[in-house]
């Protein structure tokens, strides 16, 4: 039975919740797969030895990521690098097909031109629009983007545009990885 370390750094909750699904995933088949959020994992280590997988997910929040990430990665690209990897990333921009491929997402790209880790295996997963739970100056910026991309910019809008079985099939896959 392979183990599987998820960590993950999400801003809004929704990133928790795809490394929750994927976790779960992992687990019913046949996995022991645990998560672990990135603050968690800087606070209070992580036992490396533990897992045979390891895997990273973060947000894209204004097309880059948090910089909590980027230091985890400089910290930890060699424990990272011990065993077999993954790295996930979660964009609304990831709604369309091309941009939910690993090269179409130029979110995906830039991780991969600037991050010093080398993941062996990588996922998109599109992510969700929820305007009334940001902030006022986040609901406004975001809509700007929208209105350029041609996606939704009704301020009341909440659209999920994850593909949970998808989400699902990337837990079971990291099972093989081991």
């Amino acid at each position: 039975m392979p183990s599987i370390l998820i960590l993950y750094m999400s801003r809004g909750g929704h990133t928790a919740r795809v490394a929750r699904r994927i976790c779960e995933a992992a687990a019913a088949a046949g996995a022991r797969a645990e998560m672990m959020d990135l603050r968690e994992a800087r606070g209070e280590g992580v036992d490396w030895a533990r897992y045979d997988v390891r895997v990273l997910g973060a947000p894209v929040l204004y097309g880059n990521y948090d910089a909590s990430v980027w230091d985890f990665v400089r910290t930890h690209r060699a424990e990272l690098d011990a065993r077999p990897n993954s790295f996930f990333n979660v964009s609304v921009v990831a709604r369309t097909p091309v941009k939910a491929t690993v090269e179409g997402n130029r979110y995906m790209q830039k991780f991969l031109q600037r991050s010093p880790w080398r993941p062996r295996d990588l996922r998109v997963i599109a992510g969700k629009v929820d305007y009334p739970s940001w902030p006022w100056l986040d609901r406004q910026a975001i809509r700007l983007i929208m209105k350029m991309t041609d996606g939704p910019t009704d301020p009341s809008a909440v659209i999920d545009y994850t593909d949970w079985d998808d989400v699902a099939a990337y837990g079971r896959h990291l099972t093989t990885l081991a």
